[in-house]
């Protein structure tokens, strides 16, 4: 059996501000750094057989500080790199409304129809994160940790519960949150969602699925 945990990188400022990140490589904030800490301490009862992050600092930094509690060095893969937002990247949520305003109400109300414009779509988010999926359960039995984006873990979390991407907004994803999934026999089996309990002692608790 593989235990597969999707993880989300912890707060950045583009969150708190509704701006697109896509590829822009940007930081984790104070909260975040504090959010990915508490997430590790949180997984150091697993004995963890990989981690595996996106190539990006905001999600390689979560990995990195969970890799402290663990044996083993932090796996960059550009297969669990953001959705490539092309031209919304660095464009707040408001400028979108108003710049895309049909592409962004096609964009809430049938995802899996949209291609960002320069960018990507949900199915190329879907081809390149299923690899790295099939390539974990080829070579691992034990736990394995996978920190990546919102977009990647929803995508992600369709495809292993057998639903099309057009059902990307029935699931919710914040910030710091762990989805885990158990696989054998051929089944990937959903064990825990968006789980956000580890950081609930925190002054600030404002998650997001932006």
């Amino acid at each position: 059996m593989t235990e597969i945990i999707l993880a989300r990188h912890g707060e950045t400022e583009g969150n708190v501000e509704g701006v697109y990140r896509g590829r822009i490589d940007v930081n984790l904030d104070e909260v975040g750094v504090k959010q990915a800490e508490l997430m590790g301490e949180y997984l150091s009862s697993l004995e963890l057989d990989a981690i595996y992050s996106s190539p990006l600092r905001r999600a390689l930094d979560t990995a990195n500080l969970i890799a402290q509690y663990q044996k083993v060095d932090v796996q960059v893969s550009n297969g669990l790199v953001d959705l490539d937002y092309g031209e919304w990247q660095g464009l707040p949520e408001r400028e979108v409304k108003k710049l895309y305003q049909a592409l962004h109400k096609e964009w809430h109300a049938n995802p899996d129809r949209v291609k960002m414009p320069g960018g990507e779509s949900l199915a190329d988010v879907r081809e390149r994160a299923v690899g790295v999926i099939d390539d974990i359960i080829s070579k691992y039995e034990g736990s394995v940790v996978l920190v990546s984006h919102r977009v990647v873990n929803k995508v992600l979390i369709c495809s292993l519960l057998g639903l099309s991407n057009a059902h990307f907004w029935n699931v919710k994803q914040d910030v710091g949150g762990i989805t885990t999934f158990t696989y054998a026999g051929g089944r990937f089996v959903l064990t825990k969602h968006n789980d956000t309990s580890h950081l609930k002692g925190m002054r600030k608790y404002v998650l997001s699925d932006f």
